[in-house]
């Protein structure tokens, strides 16, 4: 099965970086909804599934096992579909009605969970019943992007060597967080070639990655309900705390002023680095970078819905 997983490298990775105008800074956005699924958790998906496969704990009668608010979930269920190997995604009902219709597509069985944990999310319950699906079936084989170090590795080994190999000398990258894996695997392998890069983190307000004070959130890929593992080892130099207002602003300005239609992720950290260079004017003409995680096509009935965001008592200016 390594030979055929492989065929798909062609269509994860190296994608594009383009120049967002800007008044004050050099701002660049790589956009990762160019990989096969339209996300950046195509990446881990596709290297941790290899690197369990090549060692010999995935085969074609397993089953595969994981938690996820969409992307994660969307990425192992195509690479899973095409190796013939079964997928069961746990979600819950924050994820988007496409990402849902696609996983129906490709998974026999798709697992929502509804009731929200005690930080105000539902990640804690989502992994408890993957916990008793794996303990009840001894073929079943959980990923687990919030603790596998080759999620983490995926985006070392490579991610961050694209994003050097970009043409500018950064001096800010500025990385959205939640199952960790991006910004621990991109924050080392950047620092260790790039020591002068800041690292700026960005999560969403009611996260309890960086903050002990939760609250619902609704806007998914952003924030977590718990701080995971593959946050030790980071090498980040400052975090931002955006709320989902602001989040819901960023995706719109991208939208209307730079063409770029993007999801919610995206929006939150366009939207961190706007209010961070706001009255910062040391660092004028600045290389700065940011990733687009996922398009935007799945949000377009949640954060680019005026009724939607009113609904969930956001605001809209």
């Amino acid at each position: 099965m390594v030979q055929k997983i492989d065929n798909l490298l062609p269509l994860i990775g190296h994608t594009p970086v383009i120049d967002l105008a800007h008044s004050r800074i050099k701002l660049l956005t790589k956009l990762e909804f160019h990989n096969l699924t339209g996300s950046i958790k195509d990446r881990p998906a596709f290297y941790a599934l290899r690197r369990a496969i090549e060692n010999g704990e995935v085969s074609r009668d397993t089953v595969i096992v994981e938690s996820s608010s969409g992307n994660f979930a969307s990425s192992l269920a195509q690479i899973c579909h095409y190796l013939g190997i079964k997928f069961i995604p746990v979600v819950d009902p924050n994820i988007s009605r496409l990402n849902l219709s696609f996983l129906k597509s490709f998974c026999a069985e798709v697992i929502m969970v509804n009731e929200r944990d005690t930080s105000g999310g539902f990640l804690c319950n989502r992994i408890r019943r993957v916990r008793q699906i794996v303990d009840s079936s001894p073929n079943c084989y959980w990923i687990n992007q919030y603790e596998n170090p080759w999620c983490a590795e995926a985006h070392y080994v490579n991610t961050a060597s694209e994003i050097l190999d970009c043409g500018y000398e950064l001096d800010y990258l500025f990385i959205g967080v939640s199952s960790g894996g991006t910004l621990n695997g991109i924050s080392r392998g950047v620092k260790e070639k790039s020591p002068k890069t800041k690292i700026v983190a960005v999560d969403i307000e009611g996260s309890m990655i960086f903050q002990s004070v939760p609250k619902p959130r609704f806007i998914p890929g952003m924030g977590s309900s718990m701080r995971p593992r593959l946050l030790e080892g980071c090498n980040i130099d400052e975090v931002v705390h955006i709320s989902e207002s602001d989040a819901v602003k960023g995706c719109r300005t991208l939208r209307n002023q730079h063409g770029v239609l993007a999801g919610g992720s995206s929006g939150a950290v366009f939207s961190a680095i706007e209010s961070y260079f706001h009255n910062f004017h040391e660092a004028t003409g600045a290389n700065v970078m940011f990733l687009c995680p996922d398009r935007g096509t799945a949000y377009l009935d949640t954060v680019y819905n005026d009724e939607w965001v009113l609904s969930k008592g956001l605001t809209l200016k």
